[in-house]
């Protein structure tokens, strides 16, 4: 039986199905992603979108959609559901009565005396999509009529109708190829049959709306071709696989692929097997390059702070610990200039550290990786000082400040109208226990592998030494009980936010104990929730706990109130090593809830961010690499505190 399924009563009733999101990823960085009725309600949705190396990376969707008709004695049953507005036409979901998403999504739909099922798949190396469509009963003959809907626009866009693009075809073996922009890949359509007809009927389909778009104020409405049909006879028992390759196969190949494919995928038998699978989709491996994918469908692959802050977990909680230095080398090399010069993400570098710190700890020899990473350690740390940054310089006191004027530089980084919502501009809390810990962690690590008399070590000693004592002056408010956010010309920012919660989770904290007890107490009270850590108190008032509305509606909300599951990892190594065994039982009631969400929003995947206040809805992306590790890890610290108090 399938673990993750959903029932005809919830799939003909379009304001269930329409919020709950499919996904499909490979290791080459295509994707499939549309809604559990095929319905698609964001300009990110479609079949087939694939990173474009000639247009440096970034993803196209080529393939929107498939309609599929069944003929039967003449009467015409189009299975495909697409928006006009507030019209559904046609409405084909209303004959689907089963749906299961794993290994694959499999959907079966019933007309009449018929049963039909397609399964949808990605292939794992190539940028290919699958389709299997079966006559599972039929009492006499049907006719299969395939209808593709081709988009190849880039996913953050919308195309209308224009006389540039190409609407021409070439014949190729069992099917059809398309190439409707200079510089894009062309698109191959080739069934697994030879008993097969391609009727061109070039026709775009104007004004499909995406009401995701529309509910929130964007451009929601778009043009999409269909060049025509392919037409196949089917009766009881047969199968056809439908697929759509930026390069051209054989086509006799098709079944044997699939099936081998099908048969090798792992099964998902609980919610830590979910896990793992959301964990690998997140992991790209294109050109061989491995990177990390922010998140689906829209965020970004090889993202500095997301890569660093998802790596241990992606990698050494799911087993992968050789992945961790490639995906490493590979984001070092990419961003030299953020590591070692100018960034906007002023605390990112420093997450080198604290990543190099989980890799050792998971038993990573330290003289190898300060053989190996050390350079790149020390010059981040002297990228810090005077004069060698715009955005950030050391200070005096020992510690970081950081300024750009009408820049948000931190993670806390939407904006409205050009401005930050939370600017943060001064002495962060969170960049100086990063701050401090790096400072810590390279004069530790360059004592105890390089020569005694570092120059290094002796410049950067006394620096730590003041930095720690500076920390605590600067950031305890001894009459509230937790630390200042940020401190600027104005004075210490005494919102209640979790970006303390680092200082007392990193390997080198600045803080003493009674004040890290002092600060968990707070953010028990007022920022921990069943589905992540709280961005903002509910107490203040610019706290928003609903993530809805307009865009600007949603930008107040993002980081001023809503829940990050990513945050649960600090908050969570605090609290373990604070109270050891003993806060197993809470860790678990804070990962069990986005289990119970496995049906929601991205089925199988687990999302960027929920609304602070109850019921604390998913929002964002539906598969978020850092709220996916942070599980993981979180997950992981249980087996490791359960097994060391048996």
């Amino acid at each position: 039986m399938a673990f993750l399924k959903f029932n005809k009563a919830e799939l003909v009733n379009l304001a269930y199905s329409l919020k709950r999101e499919i996904l499909c990823a490979n290791k080459t960085g295509a994707y499939c992603n549309t809604t559990i009725v095929t319905c698609n309600t964001r300009r990110y949705h479609g079949l087939l979108g694939v990173p474009v190396d000639n247009f440096g990376g970034s993803k196209y969707m080529l393939l929107s959609s498939v309609d599929e008709s069944l003929v039967v004695d003449g009467n015409l049953f189009n299975l495909g559901i697409h928006c006009y507005g507030d019209i559904y036409e046609p409405r084909g979901h209303k004959y689907i009565i089963d749906f299961q998403a794993d290994p694959v999504p499999a959907i079966l739909y019933r007309v009449g005396a018929i049963e039909f099922k397609k399964t949808i798949m990605l292939t794992p190396d190539m940028d290919q999509l699958l389709i299997k469509y079966e006559i599972v009963k039929s009492p006499a003959e049907v006719t299969l009529l395939l209808k593709p809907f081709l988009a190849f626009r880039n996913i953050h866009s919308l195309t209308r109708q224009n006389s540039e693009a190409d609407t021409s075809f070439k014949t190729i073996p069992g099917g059809v190829s398309f190439n409707m922009y200079k510089g894009f890949p062309t698109l191959n359509l080739q069934l697994s049959t030879a008993e097969y007809e391609y009727r061109p009927a070039p026709y775009w389909y104007n004004g499909i709306t995406y009401s995701d778009e529309a509910r929130r104020g964007f451009d929601c409405k778009e043009d999409l071709f269909v060049p025509g049909t392919f037409i196949l006879k089917m009766k009881q028992g047969d199968s056809v696989i439908l697929s759509a390759s930026v390069k051209e196969i054989k086509p006799k190949g098709l079944t044997r692929r699939f099936n081998a494919i099908y048969k090798e995928m792992p099964g998902i038998r609980s919610y830590h097997d979910q896990l793992l699978h959301c964990a690998d989709l997140l992991i790209r491996d294109r050109n061989g390059k491995k990177m990390i994918t922010a998140g689906f469908s829209w965020l970004y692959t090889g993202l500095l702070r997301e890569t660093l802050y998802a790596l241990p977990g992606l990698t050494l909680m799911t087993g992968r610990t050789e992945e961790f230095e490639e995906i490493l080398d590979n984001l070092i090399e990419d961003n030299r200039q953020r590591l070692f010069h100018k960034t906007t993400q002023v605390d990112a570098p420093l997450l080198v550290v604290t990543a190099l710190q989980s890799y050792i700890s998971f038993g990573a020899d330290p003289s190898h990786v300060w053989k190996k990473y050390g350079e790149t350690v020390r010059e981040i740390v002297e990228s810090y000082a005077p004069e060698k940054r715009d955005e950030v310089s050391l200070q005096p006191d020992g510690l970081l400040l950081a300024q750009k004027d009408n820049t948000a530089l931190t993670w806390m980084n939407a904006y409205i109208d050009g401005h930050p919502v939370t600017e943060r501009a001064g002495y962060q809390v969170e960049t100086n226990a990063f701050w401090y810990n790096a400072l810590c962690f390279a004069i530790d690590m360059e004592s105890r592998f390089t020569a005694k008399d570092s120059v290094f070590v002796g410049r950067w000693t006394p620096i730590r030494d003041l930095a720690k004592t500076s920390y605590v002056n600067r950031f305890w408010l001894p009459d509230l009980g937790y630390l200042a956010d940020y401190v600027d010309n104005a004075g210490p920012n005494t919102d209640v936010r979790p970006n303390q919660i680092f200082a007392v989770s990193v390997d080198y904290s600045p803080l003493p104990d009674e004040i890290k007890a002092s600060i968990m107490n707070i953010v028990d009270r007022e920022l921990v929730t069943s589905r992540g850590i709280r961005t903002l108190s509910p107490r203040d008032v610019k706290y928003r706990g609903v993530y809805e509305g307009t865009q600007r509606d949603r930008d107040l909300a993002y980081h001023n109130g809503c829940a990050w599951p990513c945050l649960l990892l600090p908050y969570a190594k605090a609290c373990f090593e604070m109270r050891g065994a003993a806060f197993c039982k809470k860790a678990e009631w804070l990962i069990e809830g986005f289990y119970d969400d496995l049906w929601k929003h991205g089925v199988g995947a687990f999302s960027e961010l929920y609304d602070g206040d109850p019921p604390h809805e998913p929002h964002g992306a539906i598969s978020s690499a850092m709220s996916t590790a942070a599980i993981l890890w979180v997950d992981w610290m249980i087996a490791k505190y359960k097994k060391g108090e048996d």
